[in-house]
């Protein structure tokens, strides 16, 4: 990845007030370089933005020296978290929204306790859990 990536350039700032929006979020971060781009995702159900966004950096030196001058400073009364973006990933975390019924452990537990015999492998297991 080349040293002037957007990664390398692109602060997150988490723990964003309400009341912040893109310029005020650019006005904070302006003193530490020119900002190409500001971004707070707003939630589509609420209309309101979800105390996030990122900051993009012409350099990667001044994202590097807004984190280490905005991390843990305040906004608005809140608390800043102020770190290098990362790369989305795309997919969701292990078994986040895994529905029931996507491992058959449930099924085969109800058909023996209904008295059915059932391949028990695996039965054991799935009590770990």
């Amino acid at each position: 990845m080349g040293e002037n990536s957007i990664l390398r350039r692109t602060v997150y700032v988490g723990g964003l007030e309400e009341q912040v929006d893109r310029r005020t979020l650019e006005a904070a971060f302006v003193p530490f370089g020119d900002v190409k781009a500001v971004e707070i995702p707003v939630d589509m159900k609420s209309g309101k933005h979800r105390g996030f966004g990122f900051v993009e950096y012409m350099d990667a030196e001044d994202a590097q020296d807004a984190i280490d001058n905005m991390h843990h400073a305040e906004l608005f009364g809140r608390t800043l978290r102020v770190n290098l973006a990362r790369a989305p990933s795309g997919k969701p975390a292990e078994g986040s929204n895994r529905p029931i019924w996507a491992d058959d452990f449930f099924y085969r537990k109800k058909l023996q306790d209904e008295g059915l015999e059932v391949d028990a492998e695996g039965l054991e297991e799935g009590t770990e859990g």
